[in-house]
């Protein structure tokens, strides 16, 4: 198994004014490329550490190997990262199952938002907030995890995920992580790849 560095799929400059150029080039190009480089570093001196990256990062876990995990788990949730925004996204045009999904289990879209975003803004540090699927009942939920680390780890399947860390928006918006948040909801979200991970359903490798 070795980690490679997925092409954006869009252009640098494709999500101004929201994120800019500057900040894709060094999220994508430095931070992500770091998180391939240490985690192929870490994974050159271990035994197989499994066949997917879902695989590795739930091994690194469970076997407590900090630096792996650590690498593993941001090089996965950077991978659906880039495809969880698109250019004229965000908003509250849903797929319609998605849509009704959500206002089941979590209220109307004007309740996700606010839970999402309170999510991203309560996350102390660095770290991630989430809407994700838990793989036994099924049912949507909002959450927040620190660091690196992700819904795999707790049985649930990641369907929409925000990079809090400082370096996803210090550059566009400096210490204003707010108005990150609601330009990421409101402009960024590319909901077509959430209801295609929504219509698979729960991933096997967390089962």
């Amino acid at each position: 198994m070795t980690f490679e560095l997925p092409a954006l799929p869009y252009a640098y400059d494709a999500l101004d004014p929201y994120m800019s150029a500057e900040t894709l080039e060094f999220h994508h190009d430095k931070h992500h490329q770091a998180y391939v480089d240490n985690g192929n570093k870490i994974l050159s001196d271990l035994p197989n550490m499994g066949e997917t990256l879902e695989e590795v990062v739930l091994n690194a876990h469970k076997q407590q190997n900090q630096g792996l995990f650590n690498n593993a788990a941001q090089h996965w949730n950077h991978n659906h990262f880039w495809h969880w925004m698109a250019p004229n996204g965000g908003g509250d045009k849903l797929p319609g199952a998605l849509e009704n999904k959500i206002t089941e289990d979590i209220g109307d879209f004007a309740t996700f938002r606010g839970k999402f975003i309170e999510a991203g803004l309560t996350q102390f540090g660095s770290g991630w907030c989430w809407l994700a699927m838990d793989n036994a009942t099924g049912k949507l939920e909002i959450m927040k995890t620190a660091n690196g680390d992700n819904p795999l780890t707790h049985g649930k399947t990641a369907l929409l995920g925000c990079d809090v860390w400082e370096h996803s928006y210090y550059i566009d918006y400096r210490n204003a992580r707010p108005k990150y948040m609601e330009a990421f909801v409101d402009n960024m979200i590319n909901w077509e790849y959430v209801a295609q991970l929504f219509e698979q359903g729960p991933m096997k490798a967390a089962a």
